[in-house]
């Protein structure tokens, strides 16, 4: 009996390219929508950009069942907060919750965590988790298989207190980047935007993602 192919026994992985960028007002997240089970793409509209909360959202990494798990257990136990407080909770408050489970399950989860969101008392907000549990707040935070090919460009390009459009036009041009070096990548980019107007989503395919470079 042959072997099966490599894929089928693969977990389902997002090699990836995530991204959360403050502006004055707000945040913006974004990813690309690629899930492989090794060197075989396994979905290729995947919306990594999960709700965890009205005004709150987390892009995930990593192994897709882990990071869903996680996002299912803290968007729950938010819900339950923000029935008991009657109002809605501070990101800081979701970005700890994702930190204690992350941390606490390191040895045995692959995920690596962005949340980024908006509440009335410190506006705009973006929290990093890499793999290991750590948290850390950051004007911006990229992460993924792709994000190793764009440092440079993001820390060139960002500036403190860009408008809306900026920061969504920052947004686009990394992940377009990121997206056309690294093989685990790709497919069409995921925007959120979250300011105290509420959230905004939108989706770009085809010649909606800039090209820089064509062979």
């Amino acid at each position: 009996m042959e072997a099966s192919p490599e894929w089928m026994s693969k977990a389902h992985a997002l090699g990836t390219s995530i991204m959360a960028v403050q502006f004055d007002g707000g945040v913006v997240l974004g990813a690309d929508s690629r899930t492989s089970t090794g060197s075989y793409v396994a979905n290729r509209v995947t919306d990594k950009i999960a709700e965890v909360s009205s005004h709150i959202f987390c892009c995930r990494s990593g192994s897709a069942a882990d990071t869903q798990a996680i996002t299912g257990v803290v968007k729950y136990e938010l819900e339950m907060l923000e029935l008991e407080l009657e109002d809605k909770s501070k990101v800081s408050q979701a970005a700890h919750m994702f930190r204690k489970y992350c941390f606490e399950y390191r040895e045995s989860l692959s995920a690596g965590i962005i949340i980024g969101g908006w509440d009335k008392a410190n506006g705009g907000q973006v929290y990093c988790i890499p793999l290991g549990g750590m948290l850390v707040k950051q004007p911006f935070a990229i992460g993924g298989s792709g994000s190793t090919y764009i440092y440079g460009y993001c820390d060139s390009a960002y500036k403190d207190g860009m408008t809306r459009d900026e920061c969504e036009q920052f947004v686009v041009n990394a992940l377009s980047l990121a997206m056309s070096r690294d093989g685990s990548s790709g497919g069409v980019i995921r925007l959120v935007t979250i300011d105290e107007s509420g959230v905004a989503r939108r989706t770009l395919t085809g010649k909606e993602i800039p090209t820089f470079y064509e062979g």
